[in-house]
């Protein structure tokens, strides 16, 4: 039996090439490669809690490119990319800061959308929001990979870019708004005082005494290893 999906693609341009595509224009002719992305859990669900949610990318390469006189195209390629929860989250992330930055650059400003990016971004109490991302894949041992690593980065960089729209946001408000804006900054303050032991990568050092006792375990050792020697 066959069937029909129904589903938008975006144009799928590759960071080497984004380089080359600088103005609108380059990012919206010529194209041939487009994306869509399937949602998915193990257990077959299309949604799920944050350690268990899925994303399959599909990539479409069509004979012509777009704009075309036609609407349609045959697709000559199908590529497809499976991506883990933690990739999940990372893309997330940029998705989340890219339309922050978005938001801050916006001329004239958007007072409106300003608010609604930072409220949803700092807020700890949002479900499945920031915070809750870095709880899940963040807190806990075994957090030094690379992927780990480079979620960490986008939590830094999400970060700046919450304090550049709160100072812009600050300077957009009305009087009647300045308690608004003190509980935005309080909730920052405390997003980030939560977020930080969890983004942090220096290397935890051993106490002095932790240090001692290893030393006097190693003498010790060795004091053994002298009076009994393997035969």
């Amino acid at each position: 039996m066959g069937y029909i999906q129904v589903t938008y693609v975006e144009p799928y341009i590759e960071d080497w090439e984004m380089k080359r595509r600088i103005t609108v224009f380059d990012k919206t002719f010529n194209l041939r490669r487009f994306v869509f992305s399937t949602p998915y859990t193990a257990s077959g669900k299309a949604h799920g809690e944050l350690d268990a949610q899925y994303i399959r990318k599909t990539i479409l390469t069509t004979q012509d490119s777009f704009p075309y006189v036609k609407k349609r195209s045959k697709i000559i390629q199908v590529e497809r990319i499976e991506l883990t929860p933690l990739e999940v989250a990372i893309l997330n992330m940029q998705e989340k800061t890219k339309s922050l930055r978005h938001a801050v650059q916006q001329d004239p400003p958007d007072t409106k959308l300003l608010q609604m990016q930072l409220q949803g971004g700092i807020a700890t109490a949002v479900n499945q929001g920031p915070f809750a991302v870095a709880q899940c894949f963040l807190f806990g041992p075994n957090t030094d990979t690379v992927l780990h690593r480079k979620l960490k980065v986008c939590f830094k960089d999400f970060t700046r870019r919450c304090e550049e729209a709160l100072d812009l946001n600050k300077t957009l408000i009305l009087d009647e708004q300045r308690d608004y804006q003190k509980e935005l900054q309080k909730n920052f303050k405390d997003f980030k005082e939560k977020l930080e032991p969890m983004v942090s990568t220096k290397r935890k050092h051993r106490r002095p005494r932790d240090r001692a006792l290893i030393n006097i375990s190693t003498v010790r050792q060795s004091k053994a290893y002298a009076s009994n020697p393997p035969m």
